[in-house]
């Protein structure tokens, strides 16, 4: 298929740049290290409002702006890609996208580095491997995406990351309820993804992209996916009290993709309604996160 590049003026630019941000997910990225970071420390301070801004916008721009530059050729396939679900962006654009991620991230990255100081070493190693994900996803040479299972663990490791970062830069102590929460956040990751894989195993192949959807099939992706969520859940009954409560959350994402639970792959691109469903989950179950997490400030005040 051919495309041509379109010359644009600066407020389709910049709409353009915007939306291969996914401000839909921004939220996904943002929260875990805001909560994190105000919950460990206990205060608002300059880095919980640098850090929060880093991973809100300028790190979903790099992350998301640099999978659609290099995901450019198979997105043309794609029906989903054009709006909430992926910017489909012009040719003459990919630069741009790339470097607005790079300019509006290196600053904040400095800004961080300096207010986190050199109190907490291992948050830089987690700032490190975080952005290393956020390449690694997509990038000719490691593209992680188009290696099964790596796909859903990098995917993971991009809104696992930002929470890990939050408790290493204030300081948290390593507990084993706390290690429990983060691998139940991780498991949540992964299943998230590789649900979200599943309708696009026939563009996917078509493109000859391999994904854990590709490789296990749809049917046993969401197998897999619903798996991984009740695992989930089971963590969280080992965490702090009002902790064990989260794990019935996890109820809403089995019931959206278990209608899919023998989708064949021809069919797969139907679990794009149960991905829809997800997306709107997020909003929900983040408020009723939100009000667990009160709950425990309280109780440990």
């Amino acid at each position: 298929m051919k495309t041509e590049s379109v010359t644009r003026g600066p407020v389709h630019t910049m709409a353009q740049v915007l939306l291969s941000s996914r401000p839909i997910s921004w939220i996904n990225t943002a929260f875990p290290f805001a909560a994190a970071y105000l919950l460990t420390t206990g205060t608002v301070d300059a880095l919980l409002v640098v850090g929060t801004l880093f991973f809100l916008i300028p790190y979903n721009l790099l992350m998301y702006g640099v999978n659609d530059v290099f995901d450019y050729e198979s997105d043309l396939r794609n029906p989903r890609k054009g709006g909430a679900e992926g910017a489909l962006l012009e040719p003459g654009l990919h630069r741009t996208v790339v470097w607005s991620g790079i300019i509006t991230v290196a600053p904040l990255i400095v800004a961080m580095l300096w207010l986190g100081g050199t109190g907490h070493p291992w948050s830089w190693l987690v700032l490190a491997v975080s952005l290393f994900a956020v390449f690694a996803y997509s990038v000719p040479g490691l593209r992680f995406k188009e290696r099964p299972v790596l796909d859903s663990v990098t995917s993971s490791t991009h809104f696992v990351s930002p929470a890990v970062y939050g408790l290493a830069v204030a300081g948290a102590e390593p507990t084993p309820q706390l290690i429990a929460l983060l691998a139940a956040f991780f498991c949540w990751g992964m299943a998230s993804h590789a649900f979200g894989a599943v309708q696009d195993v026939v563009p996917d192949r078509e493109a000859g992209i391999a994904s854990i959807a590709t490789a296990l099939g749809a049917r046993a992706t969401v197998r897999l996916a619903l798996g991984l969520w009740v695992v989930a859940g089971l963590l969280m009954l080992v965490t702090e009290w009002p902790g064990p409560l989260a794990a019935f959350l996890v109820t809403p994402y089995l019931v959206a993709a278990w209608p899919y639970r023998s989708v064949g792959d021809a069919e797969s691109g139907t679990a794009n309604r149960g991905w829809r469903r997800f997306i709107a989950l997020n909003y929900a179950i983040g408020f009723l996160v939100t009000m667990l997490l009160i709950w425990w400030a309280l109780v440990r005040s």
